[in-house]
């Protein structure tokens, strides 16, 4: 089966020989404060950091889900409140799950065909602002010049979720505290793992507010980061080949430049074709995830074909849920695989 859906997604084809030299090195069942683990893991950082541009005195951890950087956020990074920007379901169930932990959450939401501007009047001193950097739900994104901007005109800690986007394309990281993704999606990994990538600024604001009452609290993470170990026993096999991945792929410009042309390519593909953008502004359409509205008969229609020509499509999700489907744009996925679902979409508009 060919799979396009937006996570979990494919996973890159060298990671079965990846598993395999993992397996053999011995290092998946080394103990996680051994020389060997340590050695791993502060290479498999140094790898991330150099592929992703990401800045020198900016850190990178690894945790369980982008669920859990929810929770490390909510725990350890807010003094009051957080406002929460967003335009579809994953943005929303940020803000929900932190409304769990602290009462105080604002809600900054706007419409997906919407160019984002937050005015800082309404940023309280203090707030932690959330902002999901590419909506996996509606196949939008939010600019860069929008971080940059923001962080000209707030001091605030800035927290992303860049689930959907992080390893896809290039993100600016400076205009931002905090950032984090699961592995699943653009990494083209195995589900069941995150990277979370921290900010000096956000560090000063955890060890202002010095909350150490959970495992994942972001002190204790830290602390333990800080000596290339991990504060629980650590998913070992998917930071190995998180490492071995990072050798593999191109920098972040190139696979950025490549994700950006196939995006473009896949817009002016479906609209040549007659299938409709879910996104109607262009300026906000995701260069990872592409939503195409359609009928709820004519999305059974093409999933069941789909399905027989072994191509898997993207579900819809939250308020499109019965009416769209999505396209995973992600660097896993081959130029030749995209052209079989292109194929494939070309064959139905004549059924």
């Amino acid at each position: 089966m060919i799979t396009f859906y937006p996570g979990p997604s494919k996973v890159y084809p060298e990671v079965e020989h990846y598993i395999k030299e993992a397996f053999d090195s011995g290092l998946i069942s080394a103990n996680h404060r051994s020389d060997g683990f340590m050695k791993m893991l502060g290479e498999t950082i140094s790898g991330v950091k150099l592929k992703l541009n990401i800045p020198a005195d900016y850190e990178v951890y690894f945790v369980s889900s982008a669920t859990e950087c929810w929770e490390i956020i909510a725990q350890s990074l807010i003094v009051n409140s957080s406002l929460h920007i967003f335009n579809g379901a994953f943005g929303e169930k940020w803000m929900d799950y932190t409304h769990n932990i602290s009462s105080h959450t604002a809600d900054g939401s706007f419409e997906p065909n919407e160019v984002l501007f937050l005015h800082e009047s309404v940023v309280r001193e203090d707030e932690v602002i959330c902002i999901t950097h590419n909506e996996t739900s509606n196949g939008t994104k939010v600019a860069d010049n929008f971080f940059t901007d923001l962080r000209k005109r707030v001091p605030n800690v800035i927290a992303v979720d860049a689930t959907s986007s992080m390893a896809g394309v290039e993100l600016p990281w400076e205009g931002a505290d905090v950032w984090y993704a699961s592995v699943q999606k653009c990494f083209g990994l195995p589900a069941g793992m995150a990277v979370m990538i921290v900010s000096p600024k956000a560090i000063e604001q955890a060890i202002r507010i010095g909350e150490r009452k959970h495992y994942n609290s972001l002190l204790f993470i830290r602390d333990n980061f800080l000596k290339f170990q991990t504060p629980y026993t650590p998913n070992t096999l998917g930071i190995y080949l998180m490492g071995k991945v990072m050798q593999q792929v191109a920098p972040i410009q190139e696979v950025s430049n490549q994700t950006k042309k196939r995006a473009a390519e896949w817009y002016s593909f479906l609209s040549e074709n007659g299938y409709q953008i879910l996104v109607e502004n262009e300026v906000v359409r995701s260069d990872t995830v592409i939503a195409v509205r359609e009928t709820r008969e004519r999305i059974a229609d093409l999933k069941k074909a789909a399905k027989q020509a072994e191509i898997v499509l993207g579900n819809g999700y939250g308020k499109e849920k019965d009416t769209s489907f999505r396209i995973a744009n992600f660097p896993a996925i081959t130029q030749k695989e995209i052209d079989t679902l292109k194929q494939f979409l070309v064959s139905m508009t004549s059924k």
